[in-house]
């Protein structure tokens, strides 16, 4: 429909723009209905490829939000199956980096896709960061598992499933789902049959 209270970018924009509006309609994990307003737009900028070439040529043009189609397929039910992210390596500290890539790099000669955290981040914001990549496995190498010759793998897949039936805090300091101590020589083998 034609709205002309639409604005996009004026400093480059010579024209008409164009905005896309996803309608779906969809709610939240707590039932409230959820608006995803637009998903892309475009439109005339006959200046803006001149600033870069010295070229005067007209154009028109238009992006798509991608994190946000997806989120709203997601909502949706409709996003297909999850792909299968690297297991991530967390890092505590830099004096132990070296630590840190080798692990990743025996998971990678191994065949199995691995990758350290980058940043700056506590443990939890990196245990999120694995969830949302869709990762099987996190391997945890603490100044106490290197002294020890330890490594303590998170089971991802496993962690989620026995959540589930856990029901307070108590309960999962006790239990720690998923999670286990081995010998840090076991790192691939533990890795493959958490991943097989």
């Amino acid at each position: 429909k034609f709205d002309p209270t639409i604005v996009r970018g004026l400093e480059y924009y010579t024209g008409t723009v164009f905005e896309a509006e996803l309608l779906l309609e969809t709610k939240d994990e707590k039932g409230r209905p959820i608006r995803f307003g637009s998903i892309g737009g475009g439109g005339r900028y006959d200046d803006l490829v001149a600033r870069f070439t010295g070229q005067t040529l007209p154009a028109t043009g238009f992006s798509f939000g991608v994190s946000r189609l997806a989120a709203a397929l997601r909502s949706a039910g409709r996003s297909g199956p999850q792909t299968r992210g690297p297991v991530v390596v967390i890092v505590f500290s830099d004096d132990d980096m070296q630590h840190y890539l080798d692990a990743v790099s025996e998971l990678r000669n191994a065949g199995i896709p691995a990758e350290l955290y980058l940043g700056r981040a506590g443990m939890k914001a990196q245990f999120k960061y694995a969830d949302r990549r869709g990762a099987p496995a996190a391997v945890i190498l603490g100044g106490d598992e290197i002294a020890a010759g330890e490594v303590t793998i998170k089971d991802l897949d496993a962690g989620r499933a026995q959540a589930a039936a856990i029901t307070n805090n108590e309960e999962w300091k006790a239990a720690r789902p998923g999670q286990m101590k081995v010998a840090r020589s076991e790192l691939v083998s533990v890795i493959k049959s958490i991943i097989e």
